[in-house]
């Protein structure tokens, strides 16, 4: 399963090192190749000689060191890996990643890597419940890291209960369940649009929406650890960047349509992005002033419709095009047709009611609308969703391929 596999194994501080000795063993036994990067937490509680010695290869631990600079480098470092596991993966590490800081090798190589991340989290218990912990987790999750525990049970500080680190074989599972199906994708291009658009009305306001971009960074940072190459174009939003994704940041539609055509052609296109319908006719050079109690008239005109150029791009049209319909009211009947008259593969309905929760919120639910009619999702995090939408993508090219 993992012959010629190459992983790069990133050794944090904690009691919990000691058993990345035992991965690194069972790794060897299934024909991997392991690098490792030993932090200086990490070194206190395993030797670089041990591991070395485990791993047949160098180990590296030093940012500033020229010789391991000259032959290697951080940048090949993180870069010549098909998989980068970071085991155990400690508070003070996963905060640096949360936070995109690189002031170490082990940091350094995770911010500069294109490569799926995999971490197994080991702490107190009170640690790993503790808020900025938990927040810090799904600021990573959003990114598309993946993570295996942590599990419950005796702790090293003579406590019980949740951080401990999975053990070596369930970490090795998880890494196995990856190479088998989670490069479905690999060396499929894909194209994501997230996020509102911003359409101007002076320089200080403009005609926008309530959608925060949480289900498009999800659907691309899935896609992505599916193995696809994902461009994402997104609208202005606070959601952090996927990892391993291209991202391109626009704020109107007419932007959002030249950067999705600069990225064709592509196999699979979703069309998450909540765009605006309309935008000023004439944007006001310097900021509009209040002339009187009467509102200044905005003439709007129609933004281009990004998912009906794209199902009309002829030969450059994705193979598999997936728009989003976001409703009030007739969610089911007005979805299909919104499905016809664009021209795309498929429309994930969704009910964005007052009260729902859906714009903003990290739940979502869906139907998924194709020509073979409605299929409702259950309710689900809006990973989840994404998730359960880039394994249908998957299936559907694979089907489409046979």
């Amino acid at each position: 399963m993992l012959a010629g596999k190459r992983i790069l194994l990133i050794i944090s501080g904690g009691i919990a090192a000691y058993k990345a000795l035992e991965l690194i063993r069972r790794l060897k036994d299934r024909g991997a190749a392991v690098r490792a990067i030993l932090t200086r937490g990490g070194a206190e509680f395993v030797t670089p000689l041990s591991v070395a010695a485990l791993s047949g290869e160098k180990v590296y631990t030093d940012l500033f060191s020229l010789t391991d600079e000259s032959e290697m480098g951080h940048i090949r470092l993180s870069r010549e890996a098909d998989l980068v596991v970071v085991a155990p993966a400690s508070a003070d590490l996963m905060a640096k990643m949360a936070a995109g800081m690189a002031d170490d090798l082990a940091t350094t190589a995770l911010l500069a890597t294109d490569k799926p991340v995999m971490i197994a989290p080991a702490m107190n218990t009170m640690m790993w419940q503790h808020p900025a912990t938990l927040a810090n987790i799904e600021t990573l999750a959003r990114r598309g890291i993946l993570r295996v525990g942590p599990g419950a049970g005796d702790l090293a500080c003579g406590e019980v209960g949740e951080g401990r680190m999975a053990e070596p074989a369930d970490i090795l599972a998880a890494i196995e369940t990856y190479f088998r199906t989670g490069a479905r994708l690999a060396g499929r291009a894909a194209l994501v649009t997230s996020g509102p658009t911003h359409e101007a009305i002076d320089p200080v306001r403009f005609l926008a929406n309530r959608s925060s971009g949480r289900q498009g960074h999800a659907i691309a940072a899935a896609l992505a650890a599916l193995g696809a190459e994902v461009h994402l174009v997104s609208g202005p939003t606070a959601e952090p960047d996927p990892l391993g994704v291209r991202t391109t940041h626009v704020q109107s539609a007419r932007e959002m349509l030249d950067a999705c055509l600069a990225a064709l052609p592509v196999e699979v296109a979703v069309c998450a992005a909540a765009v605006a319908d309309w935008r000023p006719a004439e944007v006001a050079p310097a900021k509009m002033k209040k002339t009187g109690a009467a509102a200044p008239k905005l003439a709007l005109v129609a933004n281009p419709d990004i998912l009906k150029t794209l199902a009309e791009a002829g030969n450059r049209r994705p193979r598999l095009l997936i728009g989003f319909a976001a409703e009030t009211q007739d969610l089911i009947r007005n979805a299909i047709e919104k499905r016809k008259k664009k021209g795309c593969d498929w429309i994930l309905a969704n009910d964005v009611s007052p009260g729902t929760g859906i714009f903003g919120g990290a739940e979502n639910r869906v139907h998924l609308i194709t020509e073979a009619g409605a299929e409702d999702w259950e309710p689900a995090s809006k990973r989840a969703i994404a998730d359960r939408l880039a394994q249908r993508i998957a299936d559907h090219l694979q089907q489409s391929a046979a």
